[in-house]
């Protein structure tokens, strides 16, 4: 099979010199300083926008979709957002304590936000013509922000590339893969030369089968080329992986813990990435908690919202990015400019580290006392960021953290511990799990796509970043545990990734028959029922209700509370 057009043997040799071209690139100190200084900014800003806006549909996937194609693709006809201030977008951003702004240039439905040359669909040519793209990297430039794109590889509008809408499950009749890489090339070299130093380019959309590991590799290469420090998410490379891309892109969920190699949770500041009327928003609490626990695992987040067609982000959305922003405000030296560790990330506990000092947050007592793992430093000063007084006491086999309940912070206990040396010398350290159910036998009634990365054993797995996760369209599902051994219970924890439960009961087994101990409606990003303990080995969430397929992170079981 050739690309391109060429002979075997000249496809080949172009691989090999986009490689090394690559790897040329990749030695100096260049390309670490560049990606040190990226994951020191820790929090970014991810804007999906465009005249899809108008429909409140999701961008690019709407296409053909709840939208048809034929109607999409003249939205942007209409599209005349006359309330939009770069200047309140970049300050937005400035204030929730976000230091990179990463702007959807073209998505997968083709359209670009900026006046390219190479096409005409673009916003040059809607009632608004203003270059939005321009405006922002200036406004960026001003306060100090790092301005970045988004560029989908995959184009469901261009002629020249072969899939379209809805989704990319249908062919075009002309496509030629060859001229639309030419066209991919024009472009990002246009908004490097026109918009840039660019942070990032962040790409999407590699996954279709006319996307080659041969094209992501050259991709990379030449623009590594015109920009050198530029900074490339793993995307651009078939499969996410080869060696093309500088960090890892976890979606829509909290990253594993992982300090070989840069990595970037992006995650939407409601459900969906472009702008919807009533979409559900997080709370405070889950948007601070998902900071740091990704911060944690040694991560940086990007957070998304999507504006409005007026182009203003939507105010509620506002209110709760400065609410973010606040708590930066006070705690910010936890998060910017450290690394995750040295206790890898649970649901319950996070840490970071700079220097000789590790900060350890507390997201949740299980316990009157939270049990680390040994530390092979002495620690010299503890004392809690949050207010109040902290007790630490260290041994050889462990650190014993205790906390009075009024010092308690609702959203994150933070306890800053100084070393006797650098805590970077420090191993990564897993903490033993307090729930009974950790790692134990699962199943469930349905699996997404009988997909085992969504299989039940990773509600059980003590990894805020895996989920259990059913097909669309289940309403009604459960997931159960065996325990191994009848145990006491007296607490269980859920957190739902989709706020999509509507009525659930919580069941153990007795002697062949599901009783019923707890009853609920809602779960949401975290539910928690505190019960009168009961012994059982096998123990279940039965959903009763579900406006679509249900998907869990955790399914914590908890013993009777311990005191010192």
């Amino acid at each position: 099979m050739t690309t391109c057009g060429h002979s075997q043997t000249a496809r080949v040799l172009g691989i090999v010199l986009c490689i090394v071209a690559a790897w040329a690139w990749r030695c100096p100190a260049a390309e670490s300083e560049a990606i040190e200084a990226w994951r020191d900014l820790k929090f970014g800003l991810f804007v999906h926008w465009g005249p899809v806006s108008l429909k409140g549909t999701e961008i690019g996937w709407s296409r053909g979709r709840e939208v048809p194609a034929d109607e999409y693709d003249q939205l942007y006809k209409r599209f005349n957002p006359t309330l939009f201030d770069a200047e309140a977008w970049v300050t937005t951003a400035k204030e929730a304590g976000m230091r990179y702004l990463v702007l959807t240039s073209k998505h997968h439905d083709g359209f670009c936000l900026w006046p390219s040359k190479y096409t005409d669909y673009h916003i040059g040519n809607t009632p608004f013509q203003r270059d939005v793209m321009r405006e922002l990297a200036a406004a960026c430039a001003e306060h100090g922000i790092q301005f970045c794109t988004y560029h989908s590889i995959c184009d469901w509008y261009h002629p020249d590339y072969p899939m379209g809408s809805p989704g990319g499950s249908t062919k075009k009749p002309s496509p030629n893969m060859p001229r639309y890489f030419q066209y991919l090339k024009n472009q990002t070299r246009e908004i490097i030369e026109n918009y840039g130093p660019l942070g990032i380019m962040w790409f999407d959309g590699q996954w279709e089968e006319p996307w080659t590991l041969e094209y992501g590799d050259e991709l990379y290469a030449y623009l590594k080329g015109l920009q050198p420090n530029l900074v490339i998410n793993n995307r651009v490379s078939k499969g996410r992986n080869g060696i093309a891309g500088d960090y890892d892109t976890p979606e829509q969920r909290i990253g594993n813990f992982q300090n070989n190699r840069p990595w970037e949770t992006c995650m939407t500041i409601c459900q969906q990435w472009a702008w919807k009327p009533n979409d559900v928003m997080k709370s405070e609490k889950e948007c601070i908690q998902t900071l740091v626990r990704v911060v944690g695992g040694d991560g940086n987040l990007l957070f998304n919202v999507g504006p409005m067609p007026d182009g203003r982000i939507e105010p509620r959305q506002v209110e709760r990015l400065l609410e973010m922003g606040q708590w930066l405000g006070k705690y910010g030296q936890t998060i910017y400019g450290t690394r995750g560790g040295p206790f890898k990330t649970t649901a319950s506990l996070a840490s970071t580290h700079r220097g000789n000092t590790v900060y350890v947050h507390i997201l949740d007592w299980r316990d009157e006392t939270v049990t680390l793992p040994a530390l092979p430093k002495r620690i010299a000063n503890a004392s809690l960021l949050t207010g109040g007084s902290v007790s630490v006491r260290q041994t050889s086999d462990a650190i014993v953290i205790g906390v009075r309940e009024e010092y308690r912070d609702p959203i994150d206990t933070i306890v800053e511990l100084t070393l006797d040396g650098p805590a970077a010398d420090i191993a990564a350290l897993a903490l033993p799990s307090s729930s009974l159910a950790a790692g134990k036998k699962a199943s469930a009634s349905n699996v997404f796509q009988n997909n085992p990365s969504h299989g039940p054993d990773k509600a059980f797995d003590d990894d805020p970043g895996t989920r259990w996760a059913t097909d669309s369209g289940v309403k009604q599902a459960w997931l159960e545990v065996d325990l191994g051994r009848p145990e006491t219970i007296a607490k269980v924890m859920l957190s739902e990734a989709y706020d999509r439960v509507r009525r659930f009961e919580l069941q153990y087994a007795d002697d062949g028959t599901w009783v019923t101990f707890v009853e609920g409606q809602r779960i949401g990003e975290e539910f928690t029922a505190a019960c009168e303990p009961v012994t059982a080995q096998r123990v279940r969430l039965n959903i009763l209700e579900a406006t679509d397929g249900p998907t869990i992170w955790e399914f914590q079981i908890l013993t009777p509370r311990k005191t010192p």
